[in-house]
């Protein structure tokens, strides 16, 4: 830096504070871990965050490495547009799902098979920004989707949905009964009565039937 003129040191400096204080990386977000069950489709997420703005520099890379070993395998790629593989395990079976401005490079993956099992690296570069950590997504492929908390969760407000249904169905039926019950005994005091009556005006009849025959 000894001889340098100032007009030079100054940008210099400048850059290296821009460069501390605004690192260049790609931040990739990922589910980590997925589950998803043999013979169905499913979608591999992958959003990223970036210092500088998306443009047509914007290049994805998916790659795939065997849960049982065995050499990293090529899956997908994009660079303005998607670029499908051509042979291999993933021919015919990977699609696109992304969208750039959204930050999202996500890829959809069909026909799960068991062989499937692995992890699935995404990697993003969005020049200037090309470091950063590759996302990673470890993907189980099972005969059947296990309970979780969530299904627990459901199963739990399905029951006491239904519990309160039942209530409100005794509920209905107890009042509806009881109305009934007190409309038959209102039914049987007035016949009772109209037969207290009936009674009391055949004697009435016969009291006056024998004093005029007195």
């Amino acid at each position: 830096m000894y001889g340098q003129s100032p007009a030079r040191v100054v940008p210099l400096l400048l850059g290296l504070q821009l460069s501390a204080l605004c690192p260049v990386a790609v931040e990739i977000y990922t589910s980590r871990t997925l589950e998803a069950v043999n013979g169905t489709d499913v979608r591999l997420k992958c959003t990223f965050s970036s210092f500088a703005p998306v443009g047509d520099a914007l290049t994805v890379t998916w790659n795939f490495r065997p849960r049982d070993g065995g050499p990293e395998q090529f899956v997908f790629y994009y660079h303005m547009d998607p670029f499908k593989p051509m042979s291999g395990r993933f021919k015919d079976r990977v699609a696109w799902d992304g969208n750039p401005e959204r930050y999202d490079v996500s890829i959809l993956l069909w026909k799960l098979q068991f062989d499937d099992n692995g992890t699935y690296t995404c990697q993003v570069k969005n020049p200037p920004d090309v470091d950063g950590l590759i996302g990673t997504i470890r993907l189980s492929v099972v005969h059947t989707v296990p309970f979780s908390e969530i299904y627990f969760l459901a199963l739990a407000i399905g029951c006491a949905c239904a519990l309160m249904i039942i209530i409100v169905i005794v509920v209905v039926l107890f009042q509806h009964f009881r109305k009934k019950r007190w409309a038959e005994r209102d039914q049987k005091v007035v016949a009772t009565k109209s037969k207290e009556e009936e009674k009391l005006q055949q004697e009435n009849k016969v009291s006056v039937y024998l004093e005029d025959t007195d």
